[in-house]
């Protein structure tokens, strides 16, 4: 029997720590118990329970749930997935050629409710491949319970589930379980995953860089090797095709607006991470970037132990982008841009577990993740914040009656998701507001009461204004909503 199949007390006798850093030998895991798939599964449909209510009292926003709905809608119906908000292809958003996939869901019955469901589903069932992980690393059964538990008790998971849609949401538990293929040495999937994470989102060639890079630490290098090359090849397919063939050259969301000291595009600013680090670190606000650090490994910290550096040396890149972000929401609990390094956090306290062995339950960690949960997530929500629409939804639901297929609307924020799926709808942003009456819009749904993300009060009334002179026709409610139709439109 070869020196990695020693049992643990062998290789402690030996002066010997069992090495996540080193591929595991090949061997049959331990299937995940027929209990997890029924809780993964149970917890899910609630995520989607509470991200559904969410969006029905009117708190989903246009960025990003209705553009995404639009996006899969107009996939779904055979027509091309340009966006009337951004005038922006699907595949220049930010190269996400797996959002193709939901265009056949949308095709069988359009519903944003796939974006919502898919969405809870996807991260509840991650703990599936977290309990690979920890059978993986030699844990008990209680302690392949605690690891998922700490995965589904991550109040970022809680929160990005909340926080309308996002596709990178799907192949959280493909980055998990790439983490178990490059352990069990099998490259042919690994590689699939990582291909497959890239076609969610472009900025995810920074966790699979980041898992290349924990791979030189071990010196595993053609593992390393084939990851960087894939990256790289995707970047430089990302610059050099796709943007310019749909967005003129520029990069996902104007990306050197939001990292101008790393560079103009998306190419440039991966290229200064890797040429010229020292730009990035210095750049870092010491005050918000410690906050962020501190929040984002708290739930996990207390498990660490040395051997949990190597896989958190693959979240660096990510790291490094997020904590240069012009834009603080790069750095909070509640958006996308950290989700994959809870699945790193979680997989580093596995490891860290895997050299203090305990057969009873830790419920002391137990009482720390919850408490965490309780102060970091965002369930207290519903009890304040996602009511302040109440009021209105009576009138808000009957005015979009009102609607048809279509009609070419400009609304607020919190209203796109909400009839999203047609041709051409947009909210009053300042951008849109300046020339709404040479665009051919034709509803204008406003309430300048509650205006909204990107609009203001101003904006709306006088839009209301400018039309009721234009002679459209209009319908107030009292809770500030009003429904204006232009008057040679259809009725």
């Amino acid at each position: 029997m070869g020196p990695l199949a020693l049992p643990r007390k062998s290789l402690k006798s030996h002066g010997h720590e069992p090495a996540t850093n080193q591929p595991l030998p090949r061997r049959a895991p331990a299937p995940p118990h027929a209990a997890l798939w029924l809780w993964s599964v149970l917890l899910g449909l609630l995520a989607w329970g509470a991200s559904a209510l969410r969006h029905w009292l009117l708190q989903s926003n246009a960025y990003d749930l209705g553009l995404f709905d639009q996006w899969a809608w107009l996939i779904g119906s055979g027509r091309d997935p340009i966006s009337s908000m951004e005038d922006v292809h699907v595949l220049a958003d930010h190269g996400a050629w797996m959002f193709y996939g939901s265009g056949l869901l949308y095709g069988l019955h359009p519903s944003i409710h796939w974006l919502l469901a898919s969405q809870a589903l996807s991260l509840s069932l991650t703990a599936i491949p977290v309990w690979m992980l920890a059978t993986q690393a030699g844990l008990s059964r209680r302690l392949c319970w605690f690891s998922c538990l700490l995965w589904w008790l991550q109040p970022l998971v809680f929160n990005v589930n909340l926080f309308d849609f996002h596709p990178e949401t799907w192949i959280m538990p493909g980055l998990a379980m790439a983490i178990w293929c490059q352990r069990q040495q099998r490259i042919g999937v690994w590689l699939l995953l990582l291909a497959l994470m890239l076609g969610c989102r472009d900025g995810l060639v920074l966790v699979t860089l980041g898992l290349s890079l924990s791979l030189v630490f071990q010196r595993r290098w053609t593992w390393a090797i084939a990851g960087t090359g894939l990256s790289g090849s995707w970047v430089l397919l990302l610059s050099h095709w796709l943007y310019p063939l749909f967005r003129n050259g520029e990069g996902p969301k104007a990306a050197g607006r939001m990292f101008s000291h790393l560079g103009d595009n998306f190419g440039d600013i991966l290229f200064t991470l890797i040429s010229r680090p020292w730009l990035a670190v210095t750049h870092i606000d010491l005050g918000s970037g410690a906050f962020y650090l501190m929040v984002l490994i708290l739930p996990t910290l207390p498990f660490w132990r040395r051997n949990s550096l190597v896989i958190l040396s693959a979240a660096v890149p990510l790291l490094l982008v997020n904590l240069n972000a012009e834009a603080s929401s790069y750095r909070t609990l509640i958006h996308h841009y950290s989700l994959p390094l809870a699945v790193l956090s979680v997989t580093a306290a596995i490891d860290g577990m895997s050299l203090q062995p305990r057969r009873t339950f830790p419920w002391n960690g137990v009482i720390w993740a919850v408490s965490l949960w309780l102060a970091l997530a965002k369930p207290w929500f519903f009890t304040g914040p996602y009511l302040d629409r109440v009021h209105m939804m009576g009138d808000a639901y009957q005015a979009i009656s009102k609607l048809t297929p279509n009609d070419r609307v400009l609304t607020t924020s919190y209203l796109v998701p909400q009839i999203s799926q047609r041709q051409h709808v947009t909210f009053a942003k300042r951008s849109q507001s300046e020339q709404a009456f040479n665009n051919d819009w034709n509803v204008f749904l406003l309430n300048p009461n509650h205006p909204g993300w990107g609009s203001n009060k101003r904006i709306q009334k006088r839009l209301l204004n400018e039309a009721e002179e234009r002679y459209w026709t209009c319908k107030s409610w009292d809770s500030g909503l009003k429904f204006c139709r232009k008057p040679s439109s259809t009725s």
